[in-house]
């Protein structure tokens, strides 16, 4: 199997998760499942866009399928980001947000600025901007953390379409 993470140097944006399913490695896509869908949809943007336009980079903390845990996908190799992150953010030289998807992305890039935890730090996306996003994934399994918190469907996800849709249409003067 071949490695999964799609980046350009034309990207403006960059999305960070944890790492690829089992369903995306069978495909060969990374966020081409429920969870992609949902993802496109928390952005604003048309699968065209997310895909083929090249202003949106897919760079996973780990970039092959970790296997599976008790309660899901087992984490990312720790070591895998420390080694591959920096030359794709040296690479992707337009990059104008990040979008952090999860704990583990959070964990590594927003190191001691997170918050008690994942939902804090989620909630308290405005100290992150306009470098970094953080997010929930998107997964339908997360359903019943959304509701818990319905501050994030009213505040969070306009915000990060709003701050999408301005990344994508910057222009460099």
């Amino acid at each position: 199997q071949h490695p999964l993470f799609d980046i350009d140097k034309r990207n403006r944006i960059l999305i960070i998760g944890q790492a690829p399913g089992i369903k995306a490695m069978e495909k060969g896509r990374c966020w081409d499942d429920q969870s992609g869908k949902r993802l496109r949809e928390w952005l604003g943007v048309t699968e065209d866009i997310f895909y083929n336009s090249g202003l949106i980079g897919i760079a996973p903390m780990d970039f092959y399928f970790p296997g599976h845990g008790k309660s899901g996908d087992l984490p990312p190799r720790k070591t895998f980001a420390d080694k591959w992150h920096s030359l794709i953010i040296k690479h992707c030289t337009d990059v104008k947000l990040i979008i952090l998807i999860g704990k583990y992305a959070q964990e590594y890039y927003l190191k001691d600025s997170r918050k008690l935890n994942l939902t804090r730090t989620v909630e308290a996306y405005k100290e992150y901007l306009p470098k970094y996003f953080p997010i929930v994934h998107p997964s339908p399994r997360n359903q019943i953390w959304i509701k818990k918190n319905p501050w994030y469907q009213e505040k969070v996800l306009p915000d990060l379409k709003e701050e999408v849709s301005k990344v994508l249409k910057y222009k460099e003067k």
